[in-house]
């Protein structure tokens, strides 16, 4: 996984640590942020407190180096790779005219890049996983690339470009890397979700506090993401899948209990 050390990621390696789960955590995060909680390290001692194996890797997505070292740490580690998880995501909603382009570079060499270097990375590791029974898989946080009536929303390119231009950059690698490893036997996904989440991403945003209260839980997102790859929800490929719907799937229809406060119409999310 990449990143993990809080917010949506580090509530999927928890729940996938009440599995049993071995997981590998890639994160820059080897200190406590002054205003953000959690480390890889403490992100690693909740993997295991829930019953799962926990490797922390402390190194950055951007660089390659790092990002060969995980992947080899982790085959050395754990024996081989099942599941990539792209999670480590970099978030700025400002206007062309008002993005700094080093927030750009930023957003593009974390989601873009990061999610294509460390999927391609894995990639002969995953073969090898399918080729032995396992069902391998990459599940990328990422949205649909269009809406239901299956064009491109120009409205998100609109209101937030190189984000838009990032995100889709990661769903881009979804649909291609499904049909490269389709015949390997290797599934690959994007999972989104369908409202807004509770995250310190969302809480730091001007009114986040008060957005929060409209938003559910990163519990939802965790839930859907284990119902995805434990075969729970179906097994699948090339799809590009909101937290509700893989739950939905998996029998689970009354999502109320992840609500932040109940009773509060829920803001949907961006992309959707």
């Amino acid at each position: 996984m990449s990143g993990g050390s809080r917010g949506i990621g580090h509530a999927i390696a928890v729940a996938l640590a009440g599995r049993g789960a071995h997981i590998a955590m890639l994160a820059k995060t080897d200190t406590p942020h002054p205003k953000l909680a959690g480390t890889v390290h403490t992100a690693v001692a909740d993997v295991e407190a829930a019953g799962g194996r926990g490797l922390a890797i402390v190194g950055d997505l951007r660089e390659d180096a790092d990002v060969l070292r995980a992947v080899d740490t982790t085959v050395s580690e754990f024996g081989g790779v099942d599941i990539v998880i792209n999670n480590a995501s970099a978030i700025d909603l400002s206007t062309t005219e008002a993005l700094d382009m080093k927030r750009y570079d930023l957003m593009h060499d974390i989601n873009v890049r990061g999610t294509f270097h460390l999927s391609k990375t894995a990639m002969p590791h995953l073969r090898q996983a399918a080729a032995d029974g396992r069902h391998a898989q990459i599940l990328t946080l990422s949205p649909p690339l269009t809406g239901a009536d299956g064009r491109l929303d120009p409205q998100w390119f609109g209101r937030h470009l190189g984000y838009t231009m990032a995100k889709y950059g990661m769903s881009m690698t979804t649909a291609g890397l499904a049909q490269e490893l389709a015949a390997d036997g290797v599934d690959v996904n994007s999972l989104w979700p369908a409202t807004l989440i509770d995250t310190a991403a969302i809480r730091a945003m001007p009114g986040g506090e008060e957005m929060i209260r409209s938003a559910r839980t990163p519990g939802v997102v965790a839930d859907a993401a284990l119902a995805l790859l434990s075969g729970a929800a179906g097994r699948r490929t090339g799809e590009f899948l909101t937290d509700a719907k893989v739950l939905a799937a998996a029998g689970v229809e009354d999502l109320s209990d992840y609500a932040v406060e109940h009773g509060r119409e829920l803001i949907p999310d961006i992309f959707l």
